[in-house]
């Protein structure tokens, strides 16, 4: 940073104040040219995220939403609220840390199907087919059947050790 009176020198700085609660940071420096000295106010500028629609309409990320559509999801399934609010956890640090300014909403879908399937089938079939907007029962049929091997193994299982 320049010098706004001699137009020569750069600042350093002898002291810093945070002032917290989302403040900004006072900093007091000091040309190394003419010695005058100067406070500066730093400020972190929030860019909001937006995420993009499937008809390229923008509008701002709301985790509230993750959440509406999950609940539905997973209503009346043995998924406690916690469970619940860490898949938005997950997903909402996910997204801020890989994505800057817009997330498309195809990610932020893919992203709850994928914790959904580890928790709970039934709720991610549930999500899927609103998401995924499913025209027919052959498109439902297509998400499911790679999930039916394992289902049938494991109902094998179970009716064999009674």
């Amino acid at each position: 940073m320049k010098c706004p009176f001699c137009h020569e020198g750069d600042f350093g700085v002898t002291d810093s104040r945070l002032q917290g609660n989302g403040f900004p940071v006072r900093r007091r420096r000091v040309c190394e040219r003419c010695k005058r000295r100067v406070w500066t106010v730093e400020q972190i500028e929030d860019v909001p995220l937006k995420v993009i629609k499937k008809d390229n309409t923008r509008e701002p990320f709301d985790p509230e939403k993750i959440r509406r559509g999950l609940e539905k999801a997973c209503y009346k399934r043995p998924l406690s609220t916690e469970q619940i609010e860490s898949i938005v956890r997950q997903v909402e640090s996910d997204v801020y840390a890989n994505y800057f300014g817009e997330v498309p909403a195809k990610i932020l879908g893919d992203q709850v199907m994928k914790h959904l399937k580890k928790l709970d089938q039934v709720a991610y079939i549930r999500f899927a087919s609103v998401y995924r907007e499913f025209k027919d029962v052959s498109e439902f049929v297509e998400e499911v059947q790679p999930m039916l091997p394992r289902v049938r193994s494991h109902s094998k299982r179970r009716s064999e050790s009674k």
